[in-house]
Formats: structure tokens, sequence, C-alpha cells
């Protein structure tokens, strides 16, 4: 059990007072209330869409939900760009629910760092580069989510090494890297090695029983792998991971001439990404929740390690276990 290992001290673990640095990371579509429970109960953090809720009233039954049943630091992921008409209720929700803490991604977090510090909730922000950390930083983030180049969904260019240290070398917040963990050895390097103080994880929650996509989509993320995985603008106009179905291979993975030309008119620019964006997530929608043949399912390499579909818990287990397996075998080398 993840609970009989010692406390992972680091920064993270420090800001959110939880046992092991990691956060189960926000997926659209995946992560629902039985998960988070399961998550926080494991001695990590985690965080949910808002979009995850279609009203408010949902997203703050969920909020009290997971505070009946779970201990622990309950995050929101707000998409702060005009792309979520529903922004500003969702932020001002976790504000009168007292969430513990927001991500921020796709737009400027500085609304949602001068009206959330003031009450005591932290704000980490989603960034690709240290120019957007030192930003972010500057405005008074808490902690920034380094989203590298092996992150599931929406990605950075940068590989995880080369991210943290520009980061780190702009600004003194702490660093949670984002992509490309999807085992405690992993988890390990990227802490101890790497620099960061915590990693968030995503993919490898998505084959989960507490889930609740399709059993197609858990299925697919246990029968293929890291090689399988596949970049494509075709669902949001912005670069996201998805498994290369036949589906995927018959649409393409760019967009056409004409959705690229739209997207480059200055005055119709803003309102073709949102159409984009909003179209796209229907059909990713459409897919995890039912079976149909136009599967779009968005996620990350870290699948390559998703051999079955279990609980959230055993998956946590299998991180912190993981962790100081490696951290066992590195004590072990440095004294021969």
């Amino acid at each position: 059990m993840a609970g009989s290992y010692p406390k992972i001290e680091t920064k993270l673990t420090s800001l959110l007072h939880i046992d092991y640095p990691m956060i189960m990371a926000p997926m659209f579509l995946v992560t629902n209330d039985k998960m988070m429970i399961e998550a926080l109960n494991s001695g990590i953090a985690a965080a949910v869409p808002a979009l995850n809720y279609r009203t408010i009233a949902e997203l703050k039954n969920a909020i009290n939900n997971i505070r009946t049943y779970a201990k622990g630091p309950i995050g929101i992921n707000l998409i702060v760009n005009k792309s979520n008409i529903s922004y500003p209720e969702q932020l001002n929700c976790c504000i009168e629910m007292k969430v513990d803490f927001i991500i921020t991604s796709l737009g400027s977090p500085e609304e949602v760092i001068q009206k959330c510090k003031p009450v005591g909730i932290k704000v980490f922000c989603d960034v690709v580069d240290e120019v957007y950390a030192k930003k972010v930083a500057d405005l008074g983030a808490d902690a920034v989510i380094a989203v590298n180049n092996e992150a599931g969904g929406h990605c950075g260019n940068l590989d995880a090494v080369t991210l943290i240290k520009k980061i780190k070398s702009v600004c003194s917040i702490p660093v949670i890297s984002a992509g490309g963990v999807g085992n405690g050895a992993q988890m390990f390097t990227r802490i101890d090695v790497d620099g960061a103080c915590g990693v968030s994880v995503g993919s490898p929650f998505i084959a989960t029983t507490e889930s609740r996509v399709s059993e197609d989509y858990k299925n697919a993320c246990v029968s293929y792998g890291a090689k399988d995985i596949v970049m494509t603008t075709k669902i949001s106009g912005t670069p996201c991971t998805v498994i290369n179905t036949p589906y995927v291979q018959k649409i393409g993975t760019q967009q056409n001439w004409l959705e690229a030309l739209l997207s480059k008119n200055k005055t119709l620019k803003k309102y073709i990404k949102m159409f984009t964006f909003l179209k796209g997530m229907k059909a990713v929608e459409k897919a995890a929740m039912s079976a149909t043949y136009k599967t779009v399912w968005v996620a990350g390499k870290t699948i390559e390690y998703v051999n079955a579909i279990r609980p959230t818990k055993e998956i946590v287990e299998s991180f912190i276990e993981g962790y100081y397996e490696e951290l066992g075998r590195h004590f072990n080398s440095r004294r021969t």
C-alpha cells in the first residue's frame, strides 16, 4: 500500500500537505469524483477539469462529494481563454467552494491569481517554456506545471530535462513536471535527478476501473503503445496527441487547407479557433463515452506502461513502490 511507504519530502508535498509528490492530472472526460477520491486517499493530489461537469451545480456537488469521502487537496483545472465560455462562473465557484488549488491552462492566469491568492487558493499554471514560466511567476503563481514534449493531449515542444532547467534558470517557484512519467522509476528520475518537485501524471490513469470512459477507450490504452501515439491538429486547432486508430489514419492529422486558412484570418481567427475547439471536444466526448467508429482517443506515450485496467489506488501504489525501488538501486550503486 502507498501509505506504508515513508512520506517523500519535496516542495510540492509541503505546498499541498500530501505524502507523495504526484498530481493525478486533470483529464478531459476521464477524471471524475471516484478517481479523485481514490487518488486523494492514496496520499497524492488530484485535479479534475471544471469542463467535466456540464453545470455549476454539478461542479459544486462533485466538490462536496469528494470532500465527504476523501481527505486531501482538491484541484480544479480551468481553461482560461475565450473558448471556455463558462470560465467566469467556474472561477467564482472554485472561490466559493474554497478548493485547495487551481491549474490554469490555455490562457493568462492573471485574474485567477488575483482572485485566488487572497483567499488561500494555490494557483499552478501550465507552461511550455521559460518565458511564460517567468511571466506567471511574476504574476504570483505558486508553481508551474512544465508541460514537456511527452505529455498527453496538448503537449509542449521541449524535452523534460531541458524544460525544467530552463524554467529553474529564470524563476524560483516550484516546477512540477508533466509528461513522460509512466512508472515509479521515471518519477524518481524526474524528481531526484532532473530537479522537479513533483510530477503530474495523466495517461496511466485512463484505464482505471473508476473511469467512466468506454471500455473500448480503456482497452485501447492497454493494447496500444508509445509507437501508436501521433500528433493531430484536427481536434482543437492546437497540436494534440491521440491514439493512431484506423479512423485517425483515415481523416489525417493535419487541418485541411480551408481550416488552416480560416485559422489565420485576423478577423475570423478567434471565432474559428473557438468553433474548432468546441467541435473537436464534442467529437472526443462521443468517442470516449460510446461505441463509435469515429475513435479519436486522447492519450500520451505513457500508455506504453498500461498493461491492464486497474483501480486508481493500485496505480498510485505501483508508482510509489517503483519510486522507492529506484531509490534503493541508486543508493546501492553509490555504495559500490
